[in-house]
């Protein structure tokens, strides 16, 4: 469930921590009031300063842009001011801005009460930072914006913000679009000060609120959607504030204040709850953390988390893995600590013990370890970072865990969806539907103006229509659980892991037909029917007391032990059961023990076939043990790896990799199908049992099923936690994008005989019905002159392609260096704006007959929910997503080339050449290039605005020989050559004149023909062999027309292609042409049945 992801080790503890949401950045702040910004995927510092005091470097860059610049005055330039002490360090831009808005409505419209209850329809907010990457310093004595894309800076003194001491900061949401962004920063006499990063002046103030300094500050949207700023201060106080008009430049009075805690409020959060109004967490110094209702700003519990000491880090944190831990905060001690049930219950309970992490060298110089600050991601929960007194350690707490929800299959018919889910000890039901006036199938990517370009590039906005029902059959525990549905969708299984148990449900009713004790647990794919191995629960381990002199510690000790060598008996013991769900709906066992192995049991994945993971031992040759020294020699900043794709074309050979402990075994007959093979994390097969995939740490294995189990390929998607098949589409989240994967098994030689072999039983059946109907007489047959026809079928390789469809990242806006510079001064980018929204490249254009064309391959990626996320499939031409909070998602597929390719790999070529339409003329070759690999080149040639080469290539494979001819005869400029003209009735001067005209300039355009022929001579050679197979010699003598004529040249054609072109005039007859052409060697013909040597001289 835990481990360390990245680990970087310091001289000084580090104070101060902050996660990028979209990029792997990470800055900190430590003792000595040294920043850097860390790469912590790349293990890689990207910048460091010492921003409390005078970094040099920095100082001696302004300088030297200034005399670039031509500016000779002499004042002191911020960068010589020292900064004091740091208090707070952060990212900014466009990715920073967008992740906060959304969390903010998101945790908004959790309320029953909130205006808009959905929170994937806000409307985003307009790009302000334009390509800049800020990291954001707040010092005592001035703020350092620092772009990290053109590492310049901007220090902002404290003078231009009333000379008083900054000790927080906080990014506000800007009214419109022309607004500038905006950070509000809590000073030493307990006035907010906002700035403006356009004219890096003083906008407004708070003030009237707290009486000494400010500690913290942050902004969040109520139900009723209001924006309000909360700060927390060292006099105990919480204020909230309006931050709705933040253009209004008078200054504003608190709203709300309270009394929090007593010595002051340390930091505040905010917290997301599941269908109710959000809260806000605060920790104070009084050790003490207290949580607030929104609405009625009363508090709704106080805890001390750990006694004796004072937590100085707080987050909010919401992991599949533990659904009761609500709360993660941190002491001066070496845990990550976490609340249980903060509401009622707030049993505090140590979520992992940090010093077990790190390296053993490391600890070894220090007594213990203590951690100083800690951050959760704030769109990967999975992944916590903290400084400590030894270097920064980010730790990842099991990525693969998903919600605890199971979609259930739509009635034909019904636009309303449904899903199951468990919370705590209920089991609810979701239902969700589009409530868009216009079908998304239509493909609207916004609205097109009357100059064809879009008013909205952004993708067009689903609006989701979502409620949540209860189900009066309650669960017998609240832990962690996994949900699963049967092929049919009749029956829902829950299990839950950690208790071991498991439960099935009828979905009808709701009533058990199935439980039992086991944590593993696998589904049919093809009938209601499962796997399971069932354990008998494990033995209480008695608690050893420390000491282990008495009597009773020596008791309990051999009582552990003795409970410890049941359980790994229970485990070595159990056996994978089959169990069968009767129409009745009772369980019935096919078989008790499938003839497996004798190493226990760890694992199962269902499918069409059984998975079987087995816990096998592995031995370590030399080579791998020298590989673990190295590892274990390297820097400690370079701890950490990646795993490789298949090196062979059997990527279940592999020698480094997933251990061969997994077998597939067959339904039927409980046998084995298969050897050993890598252990996957998890597999999906298609429902139509054509196409399965198995997914590793750094990729995913799609094989496919039919006539045979073969390896198609592979696909470089990293850290894949979940998929689901939609006939050859293969829908894959991951902890940061959303993949799409289109698959074509293509045709293999085992393809063709299977066919034979198929059509040759059912002529053989045939055979024996007759001869049981009429006797041998039915045997009796006539045999006549029978013509046969060679009907080849071309090989097609496999198809993958994998195409991107959401992710974190905003996109990509123009830098500034990039844009020529305004002489507009006065503050006001209203104008850059607009002439930066004419420049922009338009996402769609106006075709005849006002239908929107695409312009773009593909469309812009869209925003990924926050979290793990259950892929339910495409329903209503979308693609459905389930996030943590039981939120249902619906990602856009109207872009024309994402419809296309959906509809062609569902099955219905002739509607994606429809949709063609929609698409740009210039991605029609890539479409055509898509639609061949998955089989429709006869389709394909339907394309209108393919190239004449690839409308050749789908021409010959869809035995369209005229259509390949005339493109042809179009490449090669061509189509004169070799035509006849007769002159001789020509009498009269003006006609001999204008013949002559003629000739010459036919034998200019002659040279360019050949030119074009000689370049196309191989392709003229495919057409006049497939002429020649199917029978159509009429086109094989056009073609061999043009190429006698190329031949007439001298020089044009040689060696093998003059060969080439004898062989095939004098099959043809064609000598009369052949005695034009001018050959270097001598000519081998066949004539008649004989060979005949014919010298060059003869001709």
């Amino acid at each position: 469930m835990l481990r360390l992801r990245a680990f970087r080790p310091t001289s000084d503890k580090v104070v101060k921590i902050q996660l990028h949401p979209t990029h792997p950045w990470l800055v900190t702040a430590d003792a000595n009031d040294r920043v850097s910004v860390w790469d912590w995927e790349h293990r890689q510092v990207i910048y460091e300063l010492k921003a409390g005091g005078v970094d040099e470097r920095r100082l001696v860059g302004a300088k030297l842009e200034k005399l670039a610049e031509g500016d000779d005055s002499k004042g002191k330039p911020t960068e010589a001011i020292r900064g004091g002490s740091v208090k707070q360090v952060s990212f900014y831009d466009d990715d920073v801005h967008f992740w906060q808005h959304w969390r903010n409505c998101s945790a908004a419209a959790e309320a029953p009460t909130a205006v808009n209850q959905q929170s994937s329809t806000f409307s985003a907010p307009a790009p302000s930072t334009r390509g800049r990457h800020f990291v954001v310093i707040c010092c005592e004595n001035k703020v350092i914006f620092l772009d990290l894309v053109t590492m310049r800076g901007r220090d902002v003194p404290k003078q231009e913000l009333d000379n008083r001491s900054l000790l927080c900061m906080e990014f506000l949401s800007r009214s419109s679009s022309g607004d500038a962004p905006l950070v509000a920063f809590g000073s030493s006499d307990g006035v907010i000060r906002v700035l403006s990063m356009l004219t890096w002046k003083l906008v407004r103030r708070y003030t009237g609120g707290h009486k000494g300094a400010i500690a913290c500050l942050m902004t969040y949207m109520s139900a009723a959607g209001e924006v309000h700023l909360v700060s927390g201060g060292s006099d105990g106080l919480l204020i909230l504030w309006s931050a709705d008009h933040i253009h209004d430049s008078r200054e504003l009075v608190p709203k709300i204040s309270m009394k929090a805690h007593d010595g002051g409020v340390v930091a505040v959060e905010l917290s997301r709850v599941m269908g109710s109004a959000p809260q806000l967490i605060t920790i104070g110094a009084d050790k003490t953390l207290a949580i607030w209702d929104t609405v009625t700003f009363k508090e709704i519990r106080r805890i001390k988390p750990v006694p004796k000491l004072a937590c100085h880090s707080v987050a909010s944190w919401c992991h599949p893995r533990a659904p009761n831990l609500d709360i993660l905060t941190c002491v001066k001690d070496s845990h990550i600590w976490a609340i249980e049930h903060p509401t009622y219950s707030a049993l505090t309970r140590p979520l992992c013990e940090l010093s077990s992490l790190v390296p053993p060298q490391v600890l070894a110089q220090h007594k213990k370890l203590r951690v100083y600050c800690m951050v959760a991601h704030p769109l990967q929960p999975h992944l916590v970072a903290t400084g400590t007194n030894i270097g920064i350690i980010l730790s990842e707490f099991d990525p693969r865990a998903l919600p605890a929800i199971a979609p259930l299959p739509t009635p034909t018919g019904n636009k309303e969806h449904s899903a199951v889910y468990i919370v705590e000890r209920e089991l609810k039901l979701l239902n969700f539907q589009l409530s868009n006036t216009a079908n998304p199938s239509l493909g609207n990517a916004g609205v097109a103006s009357d100059t064809g370009r879009l008013r909205n590039e952004s993708i067009e906005q689903l609006v989701v229509k979502q409620t949540k029902k209860h189900i009066s059959t309650p669960a017998p525990h609240d832990s962690y659980s996994v949900l699963s549905v049967s092929s049919s969708g009749k029956y829902v299984a829950i299990v839950w892991p950690d208790i071991p148990s498991f439960a099935v449900y009828k979905a009808s009713d709701w009533s058990v037909v199935d439980s039992g004790t086991g944590k593993l647990f696998a589904w049919d794919t093809c009938r209601d029917r499962y796997a399971l191995v069932e354990s008998a629960l494990a033995p209480r381990m008695p608690l050893v007391v420390k000491g282990g002199s008495s009597k009773k510690a020596k008791e309990a000790a051999a009582a552990a032990a003795q409970a410890a060598a049941a359980a790994a008996s229970a485990a070595s013991a159990a056996t994978v059961q089959v169990r069968i769900l009767l129409d009745d709906g009772t369980a019935h066992v096919l078989q008790r023990s499938i003839d497996g192995r004798s190493e226990p049991v760890i694992g199962l994945h269902g499918g069409a076939l059984l998975g079987v993971t087995y816990r096998t031992s592995r031995r370590i040759s030399p080579l791998t043990a020298t590989a673990i020294s190295t590892v274990q020699s390297m820097p400690l900043s370079g701890f950490g790896g990646s795993g490789s794709s298949f090196a062979s074309d059997d990527p279940f050979s592999s020698k480094e990799g997933p251990p061969q402990n997994f077998q597939l075994y067959s339904w039927e007959t409980y046998q084995p199908v298969s050897g050993l093979l890598a252990q996957p994390e998890w597999t999906v097969w298609d429902q139509t049992v054509e196409y399965c995939a198995f997914a590793y740490q750094q990729y995913i294995v799609i094989s496919s099923l039919r006539p045979q189990f073969r390896y198609l390929g592979d696909v470089s998607i990293p850290f894949a936690t979940g998929a689901v098949w939609h006939r050859r589409q293969l829908f894959v989240a991951t902890p940061t994008t959303i993949e799409c994967v289109f698959v074509d098994a293509g045709v293999a030689a085992i393809d063709i005989e299977t066919k034979k072999r198929k059509e040759e039983m059912k002529a053989r059946e045939a055979q024996s019905r007759a001869v049981a109907e009429h006797g041998d007489l039915a045997l009796i047959t006539v045999e006549a002159p029978q013509v046969t026809a060679s009907e080849k079928v071309s090989l097609r390789p496999p198809m993958l392609q994998v195409v991107r469809l959401a992710s974190f990242q905003h996109a990509p806006s123009i830098p500034p260096f990039i844009v020529p510079k305004q002489s507009k001064l006065d503050g006001d980018d209203s104008v850059f704006q607009k002439e930066l929204d004419g420049r922009r490249y338009s996402e769609v254009a106006v075709a005849g007959g006002g239908v929107s064309v695409a312009v773009t391959r593909f469309p812009p990626e869209q925003k990924r929910p926050i979290g793990p996320l259950v892929v339910v499939g495409v329903r209503d031409g979308v693609l459905w997503l389930v996030d943590r909070y039981m939120c249902a998602h619906a990602l856009s597929l109207s872009h024309p080339g994402i419809r296309c390719r959906c509809l062609a790999a569902y099955g219905d070529p002739v509607s994606a050449v429809k949709w063609a339409t929609r698409l740009g003329r210039e991605h029609h070759d890539d479409l055509a290039q898509f639609m061949l690999g998955m089989g429709y080149a006869n389709e394909a040639l339907h394309l209108p605005g393919i190239s004449k080469r690839l409308e050749f290539d789908l021409a010959m494979q869809s035995n369209d020989l005229k259509r390949a001819l005339a493109c042809l005869l179009t490449m090669s400029n061509s189509r004169d050559v070799g035509q006849e003209t007769a002159a001789a009735d020509a009498t009269d001067v003006t006609q001999i004149l204008n013949l002559a005209v003629a000739k010459q300039a036919k034998q200019e355009s002659l040279s360019d023909a050949v030119q074009g022929i000689v370049k196309f001579v191989k392709e003229f050679f495919d057409l006049i062999d497939a002429a020649d197979a199917t029978g159509q010699a009429d086109i094989a003598r056009e073609v061999l027309k043009r190429l006698a004529a190329a031949a007439s040249v001298k020089g044009a054609l040689h060696g093998q292609m003059l060969r080439g072109l004898a062989l095939r005039l004098a099959n043809h007859g064609e000598l009369t042409r052949l005695s034009v052409c001018y050959f270097d060697h001598n000519i081998w013909l066949i004539y008649v049945g004989n060979l005949v040597s014919c010298p060059y001289d003869y001709w």
